[in-house]
């Protein structure tokens, strides 16, 4: 199956993914890990982004497509992936199509993770960091620590990070409402779109994703 997962930040795109891509044995191709990979080998490409990304500048989308294809195009994605965090605007939904179309194949489905607003606001706000190790992480509401500001495991301060604040993840939303949303209305059209209540727990959130896709194929 080919995928592609949008949601808003704070919508749980990267665990659903990660299960999702597991479950269906597809692999999960990441922007994040699209750039890291680049970067980290030196690949033209990757030095290319580095260099605006050096620069305080956005990288081209001409530069993200060319990642996309190039990972889509290696071996364990010949039956199918799931895309995250690509396409992020519309220039780029299209360059998908047109490699897809390139290469003779199509979208299977596109999950849109809705969740409202003030959740997400309340999701990221309220996360917390451990200084010593970024792998634990708390919610004030949701995962609370013993002792505020402490972290469970190893008893290091527990932290915000500065694009966790409620004004940041606004911004992110206003963003996002702006530059990604409006490839849901583009894939609607395609009649790709299955769209995904992401409340309650990852397991549920799971299961409405994979009877969306059985449905839709």
């Amino acid at each position: 199956m080919r995928i592609v997962l949008v949601g808003p930040p704070g919508a749980g795109k990267g665990t659903q993914a990660h299960v999702l891509a597991k479950t269906l044995s597809i692999p999960h191709i990441s922007t994040g890990d699209l750039f890291r990979a680049n970067i980290g080998q030196g690949t033209p490409l990757g030095l290319e982004a580095k260099g605006y990304m050096d620069a305080g500048r956005l990288v081209p989308d001409e530069v993200t497509i060319g990642m996309a294809k190039d990972r889509m195009a290696q071996s364990d994605a010949a039956n199918g992936f799931l895309l995250d965090g690509f396409p992020r605007n519309l220039a780029q939904a299209k360059a998908l199509d047109e490699i897809l179309a390139e290469w003779g194949i199509a979208l299977d489905g596109v999950l849109d993770l809705e969740v409202p607003e003030d959740e997400v606001v309340k999701r990221i706000a309220g996360r917390r960091l451990c200084r010593n190790d970024g792998s634990h992480v708390f919610h004030v509401d949701y995962n609370a620590p013993a002792v505020e500001g402490v972290c469970d495991e190893c008893g290091g301060e527990l932290y915000q990070r500065a694009d966790d604040t409620e004004a940041t993840v606004r911004h992110r939303l206003d963003v996002y409402h702006t530059e990604t949303e409006p490839i849901i209305a583009y894939y609607q059209q395609q009649g790709v779109v299955s769209t995904i209540p992401a409340l309650g727990k990852v397991d549920e959130v799971t299961q409405r994703a994979i009877e969306a896709l059985k449905s839709d194929s």
